[in-house]
């Protein structure tokens, strides 16, 4: 039985550790500073009380006690931790993305390639069968040469004010850039299905909306301070924390460690999911727009939105004998050949999926446990393979800011 430490026992960890233990792993020991989430974590995976820890510090601290470490600590936490664990000699399952910082992404590879050891970047994407499927007919040539690759990122308008205005991910200093932290994933995508090395990179983008010039006329710093425009606001905190009463899930479950309603309602009032949107620390841009270059001259535009009514991935990909359309959340794929002008749906069954992120958590968990196992036939990613992505996000954030195309 393979056995796995936990670094970071909130949303993230927790999925990886529930989908390690239905693969047979056993949770070794957790860090979480949180103690009432630590608490209910160790409970539910029944961790041994000598390997509770509030830092990863002491989770990692004396002789080595298990086979990898998932490490899902905040973005500004990865890289300092995850040394720590390789120089253990643990095997690695790492949240994306790896670091805000790019010598920090290339220290990490090449510590891991020093000690052969598996470090896996967690870009689920790839074990998704929508995107496998795409991959399928990319390859196959049934549309030619590719051209052109259209690819946007719908981020739902509460998603992104969970997280990238009130939540971890709301400023650059304790996080990271927004096409790093939520559209790394994207980019490694593009990677994946293009099969070619990307040359140059052009972006634009800032934060527009959510900013205090933008807040409504009375509106106090927190929600439940009296705002005059509760009704007429769509990021009104109570609407989207306080309307689940029982059966209580993501977004709602990370404002409380205690979801009940009357420990919600505590938590809004002064915590930092309660804030009105429009009077927040938060830096990173609600919308930004890409252009890559691969080598021999295939481009593909990104964009990432935060402003759309579904959350979703949708995409067109231009031929040179055909063209693509997709949408993920429907598991469509919509074929039209240029010669004969037939078209061909394919449809992706999801209803045996058992995980989120289009199937992505459960496969790529397994994949990493039967690569540390010995197995490595179905790995379809490495921390070597997902640096290129990091490495178009860090050189999007440079012409974004510089004004500029980047040359890699």
């Amino acid at each position: 039985m393979l056995k796995i430490i936990i670094l970071g026992a909130g949303s993230r960890g927790g999925v990886y550790a529930r989908y390690a233990t239905e693969n047979g792993a056993q949770i070794a020991g957790v860090a979480e500073p949180n103690r009432e989430r630590r608490e209910a974590f160790c409970k539910k995976y029944d961790v041994p009380k000598d390997r509770q820890f509030d830092t990863w510090q002491e989770a990692l601290a004396g002789d080595k006690y298990a086979d990898a470490v998932v490490n899902s600590t905040l973005d500004r936490v990865h890289y300092a931790s995850t040394m720590a664990a390789l120089d253990k000699g643990y095997h690695v399952l790492l949240e994306k993305p790896m670091s805000p910082v790019e010598a920090e992404c290339r220290a990490m590879v090449e510590k891991a390639e020093e000690k052969k050891l598996i470090l896996m970047v967690c870009h689920v994407l790839r074990y998704a069968p929508f995107f496998e499927k795409l991959k399928e007919v990319i390859d196959s040539k049934q549309l030619g040469e590719i051209v052109n690759f259209q690819l946007t990122e719908n981020v739902i308008y509460w998603h992104f004010a969970h997280s990238f205005v009130r939540g971890n991910f709301r400023n650059e200093e304790v996080s990271s850039p927004w096409i790093l932290a939520k559209s790394c994933h994207d980019l490694d995508l593009l990677v994946y299905l293009i099969g070619k090395e990307c040359k140059k990179v052009t972006s634009i983008g800032n934060l527009m909306h959510f900013k205090p010039e933008n807040a409504p006329q009375g509106a106090p710093k927190f929600c439940l301070d009296g705002c005059p425009q509760e009704k007429t606001c769509p990021h009104f905190a109570p609407t989207l924390y306080l309307k689940q009463i029982r059966e209580v899930s993501w977004p709602t479950t990370m404002i409380s460690t205690d979801t009940s309603l009357s420990a919600r309602y505590e938590a809004l009032k002064s915590g930092p999911y309660g804030r009105c949107v429009y009077q927040c620390d938060n830096d990173v841009v609600d919308h930004q727009s890409a252009i890559f270059e691969f080598e021999g001259g295939t481009t593909a535009t990104f964009n990432m939105i935060g402003f759309s009514s579904e959350n979703t991935r949708t995409l067109r990909v231009f031929g040179t004998k055909g063209d693509l359309r997709g949408h993920l959340e429907k598991g469509e794929l919509e074929i039209t050949d240029f010669l004969t002008g037939e078209k061909e749906l394919i449809k992706i069954d999801y209803t045996t999926l058992i995980s989120s992120h289009g199937g992505g958590d459960s496969r790529l968990t397994k994949d990493f446990l039967d690569a540390v196992a010995g197995s490595t036939s179905n790995q379809k990613t490495s921390a070597r393979v997902s640096l290129e992505s990091h490495l178009m996000a860090f050189a999007a954030e440079r012409s974004r800011k510089e004004d500029r195309t980047i040359v890699l």
